[in-house]
């Protein structure tokens, strides 16, 4: 018997919800569910509430070039309700440069652009070699000289004149450069097998850590002449360098001593199968694994240092925050503080963020061999 069912064709369906491109990531991460899609409308209305003022404060009220041409620009920025930039216009040279002679400021901006040449030579991998150090015994001496003058023709400045962002990136680049190895050597005492290297290691790094650097820095600059024989004295500056080193390889030390104790047990244990010496296998085997590991809360740490050298300000040293303090005590310009401070604080930021960017690209690079 023939079959007398009729084919008919199912109805069309609608098409398939979005699951990739923007609109699936959108459907997928911020509106899956009611009340995800009700704390995502909340957050871009608190989002909007808050940006907005600050874009018109910032951009559309702010003041630059209408006060820039009159005979008294800061009355003109407080007839306004935005960001007074002709503030920064004014005074950016005296807060990058603070009290430096103004006709020799080329000088601390060639050291400054040399200083930051060699930070950038130093992360590149392909000059991890006795190149790398060429580099630093040319360019250290050279800064140096920029600086200071007194020789080559170049006039002698003092260094209670040397301020701003040079002093900041000075201080830092010394003082963790310095550190860095002090406190290496701090962390293999803390873990040595002699017992008085052992305790002065220890004694060394909870007597610093005890104490908050600002401390540290006022017995340097007002303590530490008073110990000093008749006569003998240490510029101001070089006190400030010196507290400054001893207080991060203390904490640098800690940092190097978590990296060794993350080491595996099996590596010690192989090289001295292999009969290495104490030195050998620390600086071959051990040491480079414990500053793999290391390199997260060591860029932390260089990052803290960075920051915390603006508390040298308070020894009477202009560094990059003294010298924005310092321009705010000029009368006509009183209470632009929020445009000194953002001035400021992109500065760091810019340092800061590229500093946290290369050590994840280099975290990455020296982990291939390791990654799971």
């Amino acid at each position: 018997m023939a079959n007398t069912d009729t084919f008919v064709p199912l109805p069309s369906r609608p098409p398939p919800r979005a699951t990739s491109g923007f609109l699936g990531w959108l459907r997928g991460n911020l509106f899956s569910t009611w009340y995800n899609a009700l704390i995502t409308l909340l957050l871009v209305w608190f989002l909007v509430e808050l940006i907005v003022p600050i874009v018109r404060w910032v951009v559309v009220d702010a003041t630059l070039f209408s006060a820039l041409g009159t005979d008294d620009p800061a009355a003109v920025c407080r007839q306004n309700d935005g960001a007074c930039w002709a503030f920064i216009a004014e005074w950016w040279r005296f807060i990058l440069f603070g009290r430096y002679p103004y006709v020799e400021q080329w000088r601390p901006a060639l050291a400054v652009a040399i200083t930051i040449g060699l930070w950038v030579i130093s992360c590149d991998r392909r000059f991890w070699n006795k190149r790398l150090m060429y580099f630093w015994l040319v360019g250290v001496p050279v800064v140096y000289i920029l600086m200071s003058g007194g020789i080559l023709g170049l006039t002698e400045v003092p260094t209670v004149n040397w301020g701003g962002l040079p002093l900041t990136i000075g201080l830092s680049t010394v003082g963790l450069t310095v550190a860095f190895p002090l406190g290496i050597f701090l962390a293999l005492g803390r873990r040595s097998k002699m017992p008085v290297i052992r305790i002065l290691s220890i004694a060394y790094i909870e007597l610093i850590r005890g104490v908050p650097l600002i401390t540290v820095l006022f017995m340097s600059s007002l303590m530490l002449p008073m110990f000093l024989p008749t006569g003998v004295t240490i510029d101001v500056l070089l006190r400030a360098q010196i507290g400054i080193i001893l207080f991060a390889a203390a904490y640098l030390a800690e940092v190097v001593r978590g990296g060794l104790q993350a080491v595996p047990r099996g590596q010690f244990e192989a090289a001295d199968s292999l009969g290495l010496t104490y030195w050998q296998k620390t600086g071959l085997i051990v040491l480079p694994q414990a500053l793999r590991i290391s390199i997260p809360p060591l860029v932390n740490t260089f990052i803290g240092f960075f920051k915390d050298t603006s508390l040298v300000s308070i020894i009477s040293l202009l560094d990059l925050v003294g010298a924005a303090k310092q321009a705010l005590t000029n009368p006509s310009w009183r209470g632009f503080y929020q445009e000194s401070y953002l001035f400021i604080a992109l500065i760091f930021f810019i340092f800061c963020f590229s500093m946290s960017k290369y050590s994840q690209w280099l975290e990455k690079h020296v982990n291939t061999g390791t990654r799971r």
